[in-house]
């Protein structure tokens, strides 16, 4: 286990946001500064010895993020620079690159902190953190119960097929749609059940606070990495 899974969540929370928020502030004229980002994030996956290929397989969700990236240099108008016969507009190259690199350094930290922390802790970190106690329940439930509705719905699609039902063909979506409304009604009476039985325990409209939190040198310690990509943004933007 490397030094940042042993952080707390909370801590790696807000570096992650703390980072992300430097790496947007810095100008898109800055190329420089995002090579350095790059190297710091880079240096942050080696130190949680999260493997290349399991950020790059995870990286595909920006992937229309990048296709819009690459043709905003042939759709955006302004001056044009000619590069092998190619019409490029000066405005869209910085507008693709500012979206590209940002996106997929945010994409990259992200990816990151979900490697190192488990969804319950990043629940707990978030709480911690005094985010909206209904947002924390509801993602909490969310967490219990999704693998609960994933097995109901799995049971559904057993007993459709036994009946001869194949959802390969468009004429039978009126059955999967029906399915689909069934698993809802479950769902909110299987939600109706929990409430009450909650009720019955004791629930009061809250969950109890996690205890425990983050010391001071995790604090600092965590503290380092967005202080010098904020510290990469401010230079950046006074040298620009």
């Amino acid at each position: 286990m490397s030094p940042i899974h042993r952080l707390a969540p909370e801590v790696k929370i807000a570096a992650t946001v703390a980072i992300t928020v430097a790496v947007v502030a810095t100008p898109r004229e800055a190329v420089w500064a995002f090579g350095v980002h790059t190297l710091i994030v880079v240096a942050l996956a080696a130190t949680a010895r999260v493997p290349a290929g399991w950020l790059a397989k995870r990286s595909l969700v920006e992937t229309p993020f990048v296709l819009l990236a690459l043709l905003m240099p042939f759709a955006v108008a302004g001056e044009k620079v000619d590069w092998h016969g190619l019409q490029l507009s000066v405005e869209g190259l910085y507008g693709g690159f500012n979206l590209l690199v940002k996106g997929t350094l945010g994409v990259l930290v992200a990816l990151i902190l979900a490697a190192t922390t488990s969804t319950r802790d990043i629940i707990v970190g978030l709480d911690r953190l005094h985010c909206p106690p209904v947002l924390t329940q509801i993602a909490t439930f969310m967490l219990r119960y999704l693998d609960v509705l994933a097995d109901e719905a799995r049971r559904m699609r057993t007993a459709r097929l036994a009946r001869g039902d194949d959802p390969r063909f468009l004429w039978q979506l009126r059955g999967f749609a029906s399915g689909v409304g069934a698993l809802f009604l479950r769902a909110f009476e299987r939600g109706e059940r929990v409430y009450l039985a909650m009720l019955s325990r004791g629930y009061t409209g809250s969950l109890p606070q996690a205890g425990g939190g983050a010391s001071a040198a995790e604090w600092a310690a965590a503290a380092t990495v967005p202080l010098v990509t904020a510290t990469i943004a401010v230079g950046a933007t006074i040298l620009i």
